[in-house]
């Protein structure tokens, strides 16, 4: 059965709605399956399936590019998502289910082959997501589905390729807050404090900025460039956006500035869950609960 992969928001957490970029990419040390076999630990069990199948049910005319009545069927022979991905962590998790459906049950798929295609599978995935927050980007699901890395602008969408090495002294990893967290009240947060001129002002002036160069630098394996400017992005939201990191972390946030050892930045939007962090030498850091993603 095809594995659909969490996802990480590497860059552009927040400041997207301020006219920056913003880049994510699939994570592939978790994820979701379908399966029909028995198990025990169901992560996304049958009850929450079903749930998921009323809401559809009952919103047919919006959900017309899914086949609904075959989710049924496969719901009724024991269909579950064998899943892994931590819930409340911003790795996708409501966003594999919704990939997984899409992919199983959907009517006349888009690949998502050019930019129109990824805004309308957005849209789709938005709607769908909707289930779980009320209110979705589309983003976490449009991720897991593709399993390819995208740079999103207000006005453009676009597949990219990340640089993905398994050697080097250096690379980014997540640090585990250990803390479950719900997007929404931190997005509402950001969003009043945008409310402020001065601080509206910083956002675009400094804050998205950073976030651009950094998303180029990384692309572009620019790694004096990328560091250079991690560390002011990190400096930036250590000063202005303190409340989105969980107050047992700062000091640790802040270690890492001092001592140049490591860089840490928020992973979506803050809160709990992981916090993204960067090293030019992994053997000179000390923490723990750490997963590497890559090295370079």
């Amino acid at each position: 059965m095809k594995t659909y992969h969490s996802k990480l928001l590497l860059f552009g957490e927040h400041t997207i709605v301020k006219g920056s970029r913003a880049l994510a990419m699939p994570y592939t040390r978790y994820g979701a399956k379908w399966s029909f076999e028995s198990g025990e630990n169901r992560q996304v069990s049958a009850s929450a399936l079903s749930d998921f199948h009323i809401y559809l049910s009952n919103n047919r005319d919006d959900f017309h590019y899914l086949n609904v009545a075959a989710f049924s069927e496969d719901l009724s022979k024991g269909i579950w998502l064998d899943a892994d991905i931590p819930k409340g962590y911003g790795l996708g998790s409501s966003g594999s289910v919704c990939a997984a459906i899409y992919d199983r049950y959907g009517v006349n798929k888009i690949v998502g082959e050019d930019s129109e295609d990824l805004k309308e599978l957005k849209m789709i995935f938005a709607r769908m997501e909707s289930h779980f927050h009320g209110t979705s980007s589309g983003t976490d699901p449009l991720i897991c589905y593709l399993n390819e890395a995208v740079l999103m602008s207000t006005t453009n969408l676009e597949r990219v390729s990340v640089p993905h090495l398994n050697e080097g002294q250096g690379g980014m990893f997540l640090l585990n807050t250990h803390i479950a967290r719900k997007t929404g009240p931190l997005v509402n947060l950001f969003l009043e404090k945008c409310k402020n001129p001065i601080f509206n002002q910083l956002i675009s002036n400094e804050f998205a900025i950073y976030t651009d160069i950094c998303i180029d630098a990384f692309l572009q394996k620019n790694k004096l460039a990328l560091f250079d400017n991690l560390r002011k992005l990190s400096t930036f939201q250590y000063q202005y956006l303190q409340e989105m990191i969980p107050e047992k972390y700062r000091q640790i946030w802040s270690d890492g500035l001092d001592s140049g050892d490591y860089t840490l930045k928020l992973c979506g939007a803050g809160g709990g869950g992981f916090i993204l962090g960067f090293t030019e030498d992994f053997d000179r850091m000390d923490l723990s609960d750490i997963e590497v993603v890559f090295r370079f």
